[in-house]
């Protein structure tokens, strides 16, 4: 029999996809071993601690065929759905492992190994109510204080911003250890507490790697950049590769590019060589803040270092030449990936394209998805739905929500509902939308009707306006933008009687207009601008070159300020001007060709959706300074050349 389960054991680490499991499994039925606990267990775990497709589904009907299954089996297999796409099947195995107790009499208890792995499924999903049942059937079984349960319920509880739950069951533990006190301080963290993480920080009585990582990574995350430094450089003595791109990222994320990619260098300097995640989280970074020269660099290091193979990077770096506007690089990377593409790869170029205004392109790409066998997800139809809307292709979009559910049974969520309102909205079909809204088998929510007014301001519709933004008093009477939107509809309609009433009852509300802001890269440092924000040798420097650009705009270009719509009320015609004139796109566009050298394009990425003077504006310098500008908003791409934009004025 040893010898049996040898050869079995040795056949098995053979498998590699699921056809030859399957004849192996089959040779174990015909030699009689199917009820061998030891093999199956076996069978099972490599099901799920291998990438052979389709195996974890396998496993699940090995163990459910199995006329006595143990606890080691359903351990295995609740682990391998927990670290899976899909955790809920962990719950669900988890269900079935108690009612096999109940229906056929077999005391299977579960364990420590059990409760530590449903619970880590119930973080994932931040499944809060679940957790609290897991919490409650561990203290009955009287694994509540089992170091690796109790550390596991602290993730948990982190994970559903529950820190008071997760430093109670912390409290609770008899020898909480170095893991147990990492996690209870990364609860704190995750839940925005870095007071509380740094008193726990300085009770430990051993510190490891790990928790100066933690700190740094709570640190950065906080924007406190000062004490992350000091920690890194002052108090770490030893750093491992997570420390070093930990401050990358976070420099990165902090906006101090300059800082991150000198750090950059000296990682490597130090012979270290980063990893996949802290590259994608570096790229992830580089393509929200629109950091292309920064992630060109990257790009480069990759190819030399041998990480062009591995397939995350390679999206990551896909998403972020789109974010950062760069079609051509984007296409050029996705053409070029190794092996298969996956469904991320698929979206990502889709989503690129269609921000960028090319939606002819981008459903040709998710054309060629389909026929290279790969099925589109939901995330997949916001992007094509998308891609119809800012190419006005309205008849297309409705034909592909329509086939979302008819041809792969994708039910639609709020963003598709309101995916179609914008559709509809932006090709002036302002009636269908509101329709749509009310045909619609879930009540909707402020995103849909948010949807509507935007469409509404495009085209000055000034009823369907006052009726969206009522039915948006009722879901969310805190967001200034909505007042502003109507406000702005009022002001091209002419009516400043009612613009006076919207600025009267955001006064009363107290509700102040979200100040807008623009990025800008210059030598791989990310520079910002406020309107109105506090003068400094940057900011003085863009208005002084605003006013030569403005000054050619007005001779060279005959430009006169668009006020109307472009400001809160009727206030004296040379502030509306001013107001105008000094948005934040303008000062980062004003500043980036004070300091850019001939041949380089202007990139900007702003929080709020360009003005319909900054999109003049943007243009006519286009035109005049002969330059290339990208712009990212917050809803897509405008790409201006020679007097151009890539969105052809719809947007």
């Amino acid at each position: 029999m040893a010898d049996h389960h040898h050869l079995i054991l040795s056949l098995l680490q053979l498998c590699k996809t699921l056809k030859p499991l399957k004849q192996l499994h089959t040779h174990i039925i015909k030699s009689g071993l199917q009820s061998d606990q030891f093999i199956t267990g076996n069978l099972i775990l490599h099901c799920t601690t291998t990438l052979i497709t389709n195996a974890l589904h396998y496993a699940h009907s090995i163990l459910h065929y199995h006329p006595n299954p143990d606890a080691f089996m359903y351990n295995t297999l609740i682990r391998g759905f927990t670290d899976s796409n899909n955790p809920h099947n962990s719950l669900t195995t988890f269900i079935n492992m108690q009612r096999n107790n109940i229906n056929n009499n077999i005391i299977i208890r579960p364990d420590s190994f059990t409760f530590a792995f449903v619970i880590k499924a119930a973080a994932s999903l931040q499944c809060f109510n679940t957790g609290i049942q897991l919490h409650s059937l561990a203290i009955t079984h009287g694994l509540n204080t089992h170091l690796f349960v109790s550390t596991t319920l602290v993730s948990l509880y982190a994970e559903c911003e529950e820190i008071g739950c997760a430093r109670k069951v912390f409290d609770e533990m008899p020898q909480p250890n170095v893991v147990a006190w990492n996690a209870v301080i990364t609860a704190c963290l995750r839940c925005f507490d870095l007071k509380g993480a740094e008193i726990l920080y300085n009770r430990m009585p051993v510190r490891d790697m790990v928790s100066k990582n933690i700190m740094v990574s709570g640190y950065m995350k906080a924007g406190d950049v000062f004490r992350a430094k000091k920690m890194f450089f002052d108090e770490m003595a030893v750093k491992d590769e997570v420390s070093w791109s930990t401050m990358v990222v976070g420099f990165a994320h902090n906006g101090c590019f300059n800082e991150a990619f000198d750090l950059f260098v000296k990682y490597r300097e130090v012979g270290l060589r980063p990893h996949e995640v802290s590259l994608t989280g570096i790229l992830s970074v580089c393509a929200q803040a629109g950091a292309f020269e920064f992630g060109k660099m990257l790009h480069g290091y990759i190819e030399k270092s041998g990480f062009g193979s591995i397939m995350t990077i390679n999206n990551a770096l896909l998403d972020t030449y789109a974010k950062c506007g760069h079609v051509e690089m984007a296409r050029l990377v996705f053409n070029r990936m190794p092996g298969r593409k996956t469904i991320v790869s698929w979206t990502t170029m889709v989503a690129g394209l269609a921000m960028q205004g090319y939606g002819e392109e981008a459903l040709e790409i998710f054309n060629q998805m389909e026929g290279s066998g790969i099925e589109p997800d939901g995330v997949t139809f916001i992007s094509v739905l998308y891609a119809c809307s800012h190419a006005g292709l309205v008849e297309h979009g409705c034909n592909y929500f329509s086939m979302m559910k008819t041809r792969y049974n994708i039910e639609p969520t709020f963003e598709h509902y309101g995916c179609m309102v914008d559709l509809y909205g932006r090709g002036g079909e302002l009636e269908k939308a509101r329709d749509f809204i009310t045909q619609m088998p879930v009540k909707p929510n402020a995103i849909i009707w948010r949807t509507l007014l935007g469409a509404c301001s495009i085209h000055g519709n000034v009823n369907l306006a006052e009726l969206a933004l009522k039915k948006l008093a009722e879901l969310d009477q805190d967001d200034s933008g909505d007042h502003v939107l109507l406000s702005n509809i009022y002001a091209v309609a002419g009516n400043w009687k009612n613009v006076a009433s919207v600025r009267k009852s955001m006064n009363s509300q107290r509700l102040a207009k979200s100040p807008g802001w623009s990025m800008i890269e210059v030598d791989k440092v990310m520079y910002s601008f406020v309107a109105g924000d506090e003068r400094n040798e940057v900011v003085n420097e863009a208005y002084t070159y605003l006013k030569t650009m403005m000054s050619r705009l007005r001779v060279e270009g005959g430009y006169a300020p668009e006020v109307v719509g472009s400001v809160l009320h009727d206030i004296e015609d040379e502030e509306k001007e001013n107001a105008v004139v000094t948005h934040s796109e303008k000062l980062a566009l004003a500043f980036g060709l004070s300091r850019l050298c001939g041949g380089k394009v202007v990139r900007i990425v702003k929080n709020l959706r360009v003005c319909k003077d900054c999109h003049t504006v943007m243009k006519l310098v286009s035109k005049i300074f002969r330059v290339e500008i990208v712009l990212r908003d917050r809803s897509r791409f405008h790409s201006f050349s020679d007097g151009s934009c890539s969105c052809r004025d719809y947007w």
